[in-house]
């Protein structure tokens, strides 16, 4: 039997062989149909699962990172918070302005807001001790100053 020649199909192995077009086969059908090569399943599939693998892995270092900044803007939020309630507990004469960094001292353990910086005193603080210095910002809120 030659290779031009029509094959002709059992209707009870009909299903055995390649019936598609010609380009699609599974199998070489010609003596110059390209060469196909079988794969190594395990191999594909492994690959696969390392590359799955990494990529997740990078995902979720990311996501932490994410969660990490996050955890950090918290933070900040709490600790203004802290300081904000300490100062509006504390003895105000006047109405602070935002965007203004003001200087909270104690003096008896009771907070006491003023403009006047630790350093512009002179030679003798007239407060127990300089709590810190911080600046209203448009919230209300107060951010300690470093």
């Amino acid at each position: 039997m030659e290779y031009n020649e029509v094959i002709k199909i059992d209707p009870l192995k009909k299903d055995a062989i390649y019936q598609g077009e010609d380009k699609f086969s599974p199998i070489p059908l010609t003596v110059s149909s390209p060469k196909i090569n079988p794969i190594d399943k395990r191999l594909v599939k492994a690959t696969a699962f390392e590359t799955m693998q990494y990529q997740a892995n990078q995902q979720i270092a990311m996501l932490k990172k994410q969660a990490d900044l996050i955890m950090l803007q918290a933070k900040e939020i709490e600790d203004r918070l802290i300081i904000s309630q300490k100062i509006y507990e504390a003895d105000l004469n006047f109405e602070p302005v935002i965007g203004t960094t003001y200087h909270v001292y104690e003096k008896r353990e009771k907070a006491i807001l003023s403009l006047v910086a630790p350093n512009e005193w002179g030679k003798k603080l007239p407060y127990d001790k300089h709590v810190c210095s911080a600046t209203l910002l448009a919230d209300k809120s107060w951010q300690v100053v470093k």
